[in-house]
């Protein structure tokens, strides 16, 4: 079979997925059965993926409809690979850990649509990516759309899942309206729903500018862009962990294809579309993190490195585009192969990440990062996967986070080092930046960490928490080895990254040789071997003194304190305290502080919340300002099944008559 078949073949399987869970009687079976055809798919779907990247070639294929929009094609080349890589690798994981973190035999209610809607979710990203026909492309946004709401609402039953699924329909279908216009304008551009060729569009036109911002509107919503990203803390935060973990590893990367996508249509592309993409990344990695920082709720906080993360990836296009608009090869190369790694590598460890914290919730009851504490002790492996986890988001060798992260740096320098103008300038300013970010990100690790992992339990919840069942740790030890395998040995990317870029460009010429050229991977490798190494000697070093030594054991020293209490030791909010005043700006952090007047005051309580900035302080007031002074309009929604209709007539005859 060729790849084109195996991905459609990869397509039906997964869309067809979660049947069984609906229609069989016995839920355990039903899941198993829809777990087993969705795994299936997702490796015959991993199977064509891999092809074509080997291959570097682009298959075409037309479909034959009715519908009045013209021709219809699906496609698959080495830059959707990339994308389909990362929907059927994650999503096979995901289902795995379903069945322990969410087993039917204690869901009964809920089993059959969360594996029902998964399965739908799986295709239709899958046909999003392989959709060059721009109806079909918005058919499957819808699809995955809609499929996702019903996943995020699995417990309606709460509150705050409620409004954080209305929240993430409303806001994701303002992205859909950008996306209309953008296709709309596309379409008047190239004459047809299909995709042009790529670089087939004049970019130095009104229509072009047109094409980007509402492109950017529309993707950047879906990605989780600053400040675009409102919907996507309180949903990731709510959503049963293996969705948020597909969430935050695949859904919001359909927004950054999207992006990637339409940009590719075009040549002669102006300097300041580069500089804005690269603004929008830099806002988005340094307040994501910051953000990140401020965080009590686990989830909520890895939410949060998603869009620093979204960020990274943005630079990544933004150095492409300017190197585009500048003419420099070697810019495009490293910044595109950089922000496409990215999306493979960010896809892993933020899986990972999700999966071991769906992990610890599970065994523990909460979110809250302060009541956890001491869980290194009672689930090793999932604190051994967290870490591993931990590390790559940090951007630290030897694990993958570093090496995308190195070919944005190395991109960025090339051009300050090659370039001139305004360009260096934005160059120069991104660099710094994106250390910054690295940095951040590796205390708001630390923090947690050392509060979740280290030191001894803080409540009886945490206490009592015990490792993962063996079907949960499964897909975490795959990640984990994913994200160390790229990270050590990266020159197997280089062929593929070259040919997904080439692929965005063809008129450049890119092989894996000229990224290893432009980039030392070969270096990478021998330095993460020296790490292991490294590491391997000090362990063993340390693990015989253990053993040669008598060992007495005792409660960690307590600062002269005799009788040390969990509470003594750092909270999340006590560790991240400095950072969080230091970019109060921003975070707008509350605060309430105990007020003492009394010369024997009574108990006294403490406690600090960073709000969601954007949504609270900006989106809201405007939306309810919208909502006074356009009351009177509702007045248009009375209930008459008569005005509607005339309503609707009004409009085709002024679209009609605005049409010819």
């Amino acid at each position: 079979m060729t790849a084109g078949n195996l991905i459609i073949a990869a397509i039906l399987m997964t869309a067809l997925s979660g049947i069984p869970a609906l229609f069989l009687r016995n839920r355990t079976l039903g899941q198993n059965l829809a777990t087993a055809i969705l795994v299936l798919g997702s490796l015959i779907g991993l199977a064509g993926a891999i092809t074509t990247l080997g291959s570097g070639r682009t298959e075409i294929y037309g479909i034959a409809w009715s519908l009045p929009f013209g021709p219809c094609e699906i496609g698959v080349d080495p830059l959707g690979a990339i994308f389909l890589l990362v929907v059927f690798a994650i999503s096979g994981c995901c289902a795995v850990y379903a069945t322990g973190y969410w087993p039917a035999a204690d869901n009964p209610a809920t089993v059959h649509r969360i594996t029902f809607f998964f399965g739908l979710l799986t295709a239709a990203m899958a046909l999003l990516v392989t959709a060059r026909n721009g109806v079909l492309f918005l058919m499957a946004w819808e699809v995955m759309a809609l499929s996702c709401y019903f996943l995020l609402s699995t417990e309606d039953e709460k509150a705050d899942v409620r409004e954080a699924a209305t929240l993430y329909l409303i806001t994701t279908h303002l992205g859909t309206l950008s996306l209309f216009a953008m296709f709309s304008l596309l379409q008047g551009a190239a004459g047809s729903f299909l995709f042009p060729p790529a670089g087939s569009l004049n970019a130095a036109t009104p229509l072009a500018t047109g094409i980007f911002v509402t492109a950017l509107l529309g993707f950047g919503l879906k990605a989780g862009l600053m400040p675009l990203h409102i919907w996507l803390p309180s949903a990731h935060a709510n959503a049963p962990s293996h969705i948020s973990a597909f969430m935050s590893g695949v859904l919001i990367k359909m927004g950054i294809y999207g992006l990637v996508r339409s940009l590719s249509l075009f040549h002669n592309i102006p300097l300041w579309w580069g500089i804005t993409v690269l603004v929008i990344g830099i806002i988005s990695g340094v307040a994501g993190v910051a953000f990140a920082i401020g965080q009590h709720d686990l989830k909520r906080l890895l939410a949060y490195h998603s869009i620093e993360n979204i960020g990274i990836i943005a630079m990544g296009i933004g150095v492409a585009l300017i190197g585009q608009a500048v003419g420099n090869t070697i810019l495009i190369l490293l910044g595109m192969a950089g922000a496409l790694l990215h999306v493979l590598n960010h896809a892993t460890f933020k899986a990972l990440l999700f999966l071991a914290a769906g992990a610890v919730i599970h065994a523990t009851g909460t979110r809250e990062i302060d009541l956890m504490g001491g869980l290194a002790r009672r689930m090793p492996y999932t604190a051994a996967f967290f870490l591993v986890g931990a590390v790559a988001i940090c951007g630290l060798p030897p694990l993958n986070g570093f090496v995308s992260e190195f070919l944005i740096y190395v991109g960025l320098f090339s051009g300050i080092l090659g370039e001139g103008g305004t360009a260096v300038a934005f160059l120069a300013l991104s660099a710094p930046a994106l250390a910054l970010i690295g940095g951040l990100a590796v205390a708001c690790f630390i923090k947690v960490y050392g509060v979740a992992f280290l030191g001894v339990p803080r409540a009886e919840e945490a206490a009592h928490g015990h490792e993962a069942v063996r079907v949960m740790l499964a897909p975490m030890a795959l990640l984990a080895t994913i994200c160390m395998g790229i990270g050590i040995f990266p020159r197997m990317m280089a062929g593929p990254l070259a040919g997904a870029v080439h692929s965005w460009q063809p008129a450049v010429g890119m092989t894996g040789p000229a990224l290893t050229a432009a980039a030392p991977l070969g270096w990478i490798t021998i330095m993460g071997l020296v790490q292991i190494c490294l590491a391997g000697g000090v362990a063993a070093h340390f693990i015989g003194r253990l053993k040669a030594e008598p060992v007495s054991a005792g409660v960690t020293w307590g600062c002269g304190y005799l009788r040390p209490t969990p509470r003594m030791q750092y909270t999340a909010s006590s560790f991240a305290e400095l950072l969080v005043k230091t970019f109060a700006g921003i975070l707008h952090p509350h605060v309430t502080s105990p007020a003492m007047k009394e010369p024997l005051p009574g108990p006294a309580r403490f406690a600090s919340h960073v709000p969601e900035t954007m949504l609270e302080h900006v989106f809201m007031p405007v939306l309810r300002l919208a909502n006074d002074r356009l009351a009177q309009l509702r007045r248009l929604q009375h209930g008459q099944l008569h005005l509607y209709i005339l309503y609707t007539f009004v409009t085709l005859v002024v679209l009609l008559i605005w049409a010819y």
